[in-house]
């Protein structure tokens, strides 16, 4: 159990990479940019340009998700063995959870990624960002909350290792993949505009106290 706990710890470490490399490199994250809410709601930006960054941004990380999936299947990384095994633990895992399921953990997972984001933007230097985003990202990792964003990676490569032959037949299918973004994509949201507007809400706040 321990082990196992580690290695979750571990891929969540590893996976923080990604956020890492979207702030320091000025890409653009659909989970994080829920947070536009807050932006949104004090009138700094209209609610259309939210919605429609947010749209974009979510098809652009599908569009790339997918490349990854076709550049990673070319590369034979994930066809082979444990590799195969665990990817399709992943998403068979992911689609077997009901609805509420789902959403709750897109709910979580979001509240820790956009407060990673939160963290990374606070950093002074890339090494502040990277440490700040670690923890956060970790811990939705290890506790298997629902990303969309890396479930537009994973649902996918499932889908196609299940074709390949890996894993019971029909065990990862295209409604199944839709089924589980849509939900996803809606926890992620609300997670994201509780902390958009909590702290557009903290900022208001504290604007009015010293006031």
């Amino acid at each position: 159990v321990y082990k196992r706990q580690v290695q979750k710890f571990m891929g969540g470490a590893v996976f923080s990479l990604g956020l890492y490399l979207v702030l320091v490199a000025g890409a653009e994250l659909y989970t994080g940019n829920t947070m536009l809410a807050g932006a949104a709601v004090d009138g700094r930006i209209s609610w259309g340009a939210a919605v429609m960054n947010w749209v974009r941004v979510w098809l652009g990380n599908f569009v790339g998700a997918l490349a990854l999936v076709t550049l990673v299947y070319f590369a034979h990384v994930a066809d082979t063995g444990p590799m195969a095994k665990g990817m399709m633990s992943i998403a068979v895992g992911k689609l077997s959870a009901d609805w509420t399921t789902i959403m709750i953990k897109g709910i979580l997972c979001n509240l820790l990624v956009c407060l990673g984001v939160w963290v990374g933007y606070a950093g002074r230097t890339v090494v502040d960002k990277a440490v700040g985003v670690v923890l956060p990202v970790s811990a939705f990792v290890a506790l298997g909350f629902e990303h969309c964003v890396a479930n537009m990676f994973f649902l996918p490569m499932g889908l196609v290792l299940n074709g390949l032959g890996f894993g019971a037949a029909g065990a990862v299918t295209l409604g199944g993949v839709a089924y589980n973004l849509v939900l996803a994509t809606l926890g992620n949201i609300v997670g994201g505009l509780l902390v958009g507007l909590a702290y557009w809400f903290i900022s208001v706040s504290y604007t009015h106290l010293r006031a």
